[in-house]
C-alpha cells in the first residue's frame, strides 16, 4: 500500500513538473534588437523591433507589455518589419507624469516609427492599444496601410454610451493617490481580477505569466501610470475620438472580438468609425486573445495583413 501510494505521489509530482515546466513566461523572439527613444516631453519610450519588410506596429493594453505580442511577432517577423514598443508609463518604458490620453499616446507611436526609419506601417492594438491604435490611425491615415483593433471599446465612438454603463467597467474611473495607496504590494491581486473576469478561460493566462506582469506592474510608478491609462478616457479620449469620426477611417480595418467578451460588438463599434471593416470572433476566447487562443489569434492577423 505505501508503495503504491508513494507512486501516485510521483506521477502526480511528474505531472504538476511538467505543466510547471511548460509553462513560461511571455518574451519576444531572440534576435529583436531593442532601442529606447526620446519624446519630446522626455518620455523614454522602449521598443524592440525585428524582421524585414512592410512595417506593422503593435500596441499592447493593461495588464501586459509588448511582452503579450511575442508569438504573433515570431510570425510577423517572417514577412515584416516589427515594432514592438512598451505603452509610456508601462513596461520599460518610463513613468511619465503626463501624456496618457490616446491622441497623446499616437503621438508616441509615430515618433517611434519615424526614429526607426519607417513612414507606412500597419497598426494591430488589443485593450488600451486598441484606442491608441485607432487614434493613431485618425491622426496619420496617409501612413497606415491596414488597422487591427482587438477586444476593446473605443471612447466616444457608438455605441460608446451604452458600453460605458457595463459594471465591468468600473475601473475606468479608478486611479488618484488613494487607489494607489491600495493596490501597492497587492498589484498580484488587482491584475488577477481582469485576468479571471475577463477571461474565457481564466487558467489560459498561466502563472508564470500572472507573475511576470505583476512584477513589472508592481515597479514604482507602474500602477499611477496604468490608472492613467483609463483616467484620460473620459477627461481627454471620448472628445478626442468624437471629433476623429466626423472623417472615417479609409484603410481597411480588421475587427477581432472574443466570443466571451466584445465578440461582434468589436465590428459594429468600428463599423461608426471606419469605412472598410472585417469582422472576426474567436471562438471560446475572451478578452486575452494572445493568451488564450495565439494560434487563432495570428492565423486572423496574419492573413489580414498579407492579403492585397
Amino acid at each position: 500500500m505505501k508503495r503504491r501510494t508513494a507512486l501516485i505521489w510521483s506521477m502526480a509530482l511528474a505531472v504538476f513538473c511538467a505543466g510547471t515546466a511548460a509553462a513560461s513566461e511571455p518574451v519576444l523572439p531572440a534576435g529583436f534588437t531593442t532601442r529606447t527613444i526620446a519624446m519630446q516631453d522626455g518620455a523614454q519610450i522602449f521598443v524592440r523591433t525585428g524582421g524585414s519588410g512592410p512595417a506593422v506596429l503593435l500596441i499592447h493594453g493593461f495588464g501586459d507589455t509588448g511582452d503579450m505580442w511575442g508569438p504573433l511577432a515570431a510570425d510577423l517577423a517572417k514577412t515584416h518589419t516589427v515594432i514592438v514598443p512598451d505603452l509610456r508609463g508601462m513596461g520599460r518604458s518610463s513613468k511619465a507624469t503626463s501624456g496618457y490620453d490616446k491622441k497623446s499616446q499616437a503621438g508616441d507611436m509615430r515618433a517611434v516609427v519615424t526614429a526607426l526609419g519607417q513612414d507606412h506601417s500597419a497598426v494591430v492594438g488589443h485593450d488600451i492599444g486598441t484606442m491608441v491604435a485607432y487614434a493613431y490611425a485618425a491622426s496619420y491615415p496617409d501612413k497606415s496601410d491596414k488597422l487591427v483593433v482587438m477586444d476593446a471599446p473605443v471612447p466616444g465612438i457608438p455605441p460608446w454610451d451604452q458600453i460605458i454603463l457595463s459594471p465591468a467597467l468600473w475601473h475606468f474611473n479608478f486611479g488618484g493617490p488613494n487607489a494607489e495607496r491600495l493596490v501597492a504590494g497587492r498589484e498580484r491581486i488587482y491584475l488577477d481580477r481582469f485576468w479571471n473576469e475577463f477571461a474565457g478561460d481564466p487558467t489560459k493566462i498561466d502563472e508564470a505569466t500572472r507573475r511576470h506582469y505583476a512584477k513589472i506592474y508592481a515597479q514604482p510608478g507602474a500602477m499611477r501610470a496604468a490608472f492613467a491609462q483609463f483616467n484620460t478616457i473620459g477627461a481627454k479620449d471620448v472628445a478626442d475620438n468624437i471629433a476623429f469620426s466626423k472623417n472615417k477611417l479609409p484603410m481597411p480595418v480588421l475587427a477581432i472580438g472574443g466570443a466571451k467578451s466584445f465578440g461582434a460588438n468589436m465590428a459594429a463599434v468600428m463599423r461608426n468609425a471606419a469605412t472598410n471593416v472585417q469582422e472576426a470572433v474567436v471562438p471560446n476566447a475572451g478578452h486575452w486573445l494572445m493568451e488564450e487562443a495565439p494560434q487563432a489569434t495570428i492565423h486572423l492577423i496574419d492573413g489580414f495583413l498579407t492579403a492585397p
